[in-house]
């Protein structure tokens, strides 16, 4: 008798995939992430993961998880808690229990709830057999056990075999979604083509979790969740860090200069990297240095030699760059950072995102040495602030730090593919041969130095760390042309707000509350603030991206509302330096600082308490 399947319509969905770091469950996310994105749906990921290659197996310390929201309607964060959550093991049940909705359902591969397993996880008794999860709806799964059953005749190794339980529980989720097959075989064909047993083996097992999960009892239904409304164009996929690589290397196609990265791999910016490695058709150089200092001084030799040069970091590496840092400002060529910040201090939370580098950012150098400095806020935009980042650098020679975290780097969602034809020109100022050239001769309006590419005939000169007299760029040791150069310096990248838009605001002018932040905490604060708006609540955000120099009506904008409350992941260094430029605003503050991003649930009860406080 066929069992009838009932259609319950989703708006949203969250699922949360978890088990040990080597049960293959940040691959398991991507494919149904990529799967959904391809459906139409609008999604946002968030893979969470510890900082050893191997944790102890079976341990709370070792669980990797990856969670997904996908939906109908506009998604901006991964989700507070899951309707779904895949546990391959007791340590992972035991680590995301408590990100589980009421009622939500459970999927656990009952073969690993050993006696040894639930120790290691730290239980007295087994979950599963005892009232815990009383309340959820679980679904008890022999993983492992049907996986070794579906490939016992393969020709795989036993090791193999094992490695290919996670598409059974990717092919259970599929059909629990009404979600297709095909680009999950394609990507299994493609990743594997030279070994084709391992191919078939998890195509197998796919499709073995799918048909479990159709004829057991404990879901007598599937879920729906429409394509989203999206603008027309090509989408793809794509993690923050990526997107990052291809808007630095859109600039120097923008700007007709080769492309240079001299970096060190450092978790979380290392793919950004890979990716400008992996791009040598589009004439990318890349070199990996054998340290930070290293990295960015081989970047500032190529920018002086005429690329578009950038480097690539998280806040422990850009401690170490920041005297380099300081020889790209003296020398005034152009140069991006890239920070893609994380737990500190020290090696801190090196898998964990954080925004406790901010005033590293703007303030961490020798002497006054002043750099503009952005930060995107979102996966897909981190390719449109990297654009930005390298157009600013180079049209106003200068060393630029853009900020992203390791949130917004490693998770996804879709991107609408840009053409060049849309993107803004970048015009650099290059020096010409027959130009009448002095080193430090200046734009009228920019303040900016013409950039002469060495070679270049009759433009012959000498550019270094010591200061510079003004115009001829001699060393100089003049206590006058040393406050002309430190006041140049300072005034030609104030003027850089010249060139940036405007700070907008999402809500009414009038609002009771303004919601502040800036860079990755952007998808929880708008959710947070759009709820509320919904419900009827008069409040209003305000989000940066540039930070240094602020929008010009930056004071304009926060001196609107009677309440102003800036939200970030560190201990308020966002809101010390607002308090510091604007000393007649009172702010107040909420900050978080475990490695996590907020939630939208915790951002929602502050602003209501805010909006009662009379």
């Amino acid at each position: 008798m066929t069992q009838k399947i009932k259609i319950i319509e989703r708006e949203e969905v969250v699922i949360r995939f978890s088990g040990d770091s080597g049960d293959g469950m940040q691959l398991t996310g991507t494919q149904f992430s990529d799967t959904s994105a391809l459906f139409g749906n609008d999604v946002a990921t968030f893979p969470d993961y510890p900082a050893e290659i191997r944790a102890p197996q079976g341990t709370v310390g070792g669980v990797s998880g990856f969670q997904l929201h996908f939906g109908h309607m506009e998604v901006n964060t991964p989700g507070d808690f899951a309707d779904v959550l895949v546990a391959m093991n007791p340590a992972a049940l035991k680590a995301n229990l408590k990100w589980v909705k009421a009622s939500g359902t459970i999927i656990v591969n009952e073969d690993s709830f050993t006696a040894k397993g639930i120790e290691k996880a730290g239980y007295d008794s087994n979950p599963l057999e005892d009232e815990k999860l009383a309340d959820y709806n679980l679904i008890k799964a022999r993983v492992t056990s049907l996986t070794k059953e579906c490939l016992k005749d393969s020709g795989l190794d036993q090791k193999s075999i094992l490695r290919s339980k996670n598409m059974f529980t990717l092919g259970m989720v599929y059909w629990m979604f009404d979600r297709p097959l095909d680009h999950t075989e394609e990507f299994l064909e493609n990743k594997f083509k030279k070994y084709p047993l391992v191919v078939e083996g998890n195509k197998m097992v796919l499709r073995a979790g799918y048909n479990f999960a159709k004829t057991i009892e404990a879901l007598p239904y599937n879920f729906s969740v429409a394509p989203a409304k999206i603008k027309k164009g090509t989408y793809r996929n794509i993690t923050g860090n990526k997107a990052t690589a291809w808007g630095l290397i859109a600039a120097a196609e923008k700007a007709g200069l080769e492309l240079f990265c001299g970096s060190y791999p450092i978790t979380p910016a290392t793919e950004i990297f890979q990716e400008l490695a992996a791009r040598k058709d589009l004439g990318v150089k890349t070199f990996q240095a054998e340290d930070e200092i290293a990295g960015i001084c081989t970047s500032i030799g190529a920018s002086f030699a005429g690329c578009f040069a950038v480097t690539t970091t998280s806040g422990p590496g850009l401690a170490l760059k920041t005297e380099a840092a300081g020889l790209a400002v003296m020398t005034e060529l152009p140069l991006v950072i890239v920070n893609v910040q994380r737990g500190g201090p020290s090696t801190g939370l090196p898998t964990k995102t954080e925004q406790s580098d901010l005033m590293q950012a703007i303030h961490g150098r020798s002497g006054e040495c002043p750099m503009p400095v952005i930060a995107a806020s979102t996966p897909s935009n981190c390719f449109e602030y990297a654009f930005r980042a390298g157009k600013i650098a180079l049209e106003h020679m200068t060393p630029v730090i853009l900020l992203t975290d390791g949130f917004i780097a490693n998770g996804a969602e879709p991107w609408r593919i840009p053409k060049m034809s849309d993107l803004s020109p970048i015009n650099v100022p290059l020096a010409k041969e027959g130009d009448d050239y002095q080193p430090y001769a200046r734009d009228a309006e920019k303040l900016n130095r013409r950039w002469a590419v060495p070679g270049t005939k009759g433009l012959e000169h000498r550019i270094g760390g010591l200061e510079k007299m003004d115009v001829t760029g001699e060393v100089s040791y003049v206590p006058e042309n040393h406050q002309v150069m430190t006041d140049i310096r300072s005034e030609r990248i104030r003027r850089v707000a010249n060139y940036i838009p405007d700070l907008p605001v999402k809500g009414n002018e009038e609002a009771d509350v303004l919601v502040v932040g800036w860079g990755g905490t952007y998808g929880h604060l708008t959710t947070a603030v759009r709820e509320l708006q919904k419900e009827g609540k008069d409040i209003a955000l305000a989000h940066f991206h540039y930070i240094f120099p602020l929008p010009k009506n930056t004071e304009e904008v926060l001196k609107r509302y009677k309440k102003v409350i800036i939200c970030e992941l560190n201990e308020g260094q966002f809101a010390e330096y607002l308090r510091a430029s604007f000393q007649d605003i009172k702010f107040k503050q909420y900050n978080k600082l475990q490695g996590l991003p907020f939630t939208v649930i915790e951002l929602k009860e502050r602003f209501n308490q805010l909006l009662e406080e009379k």
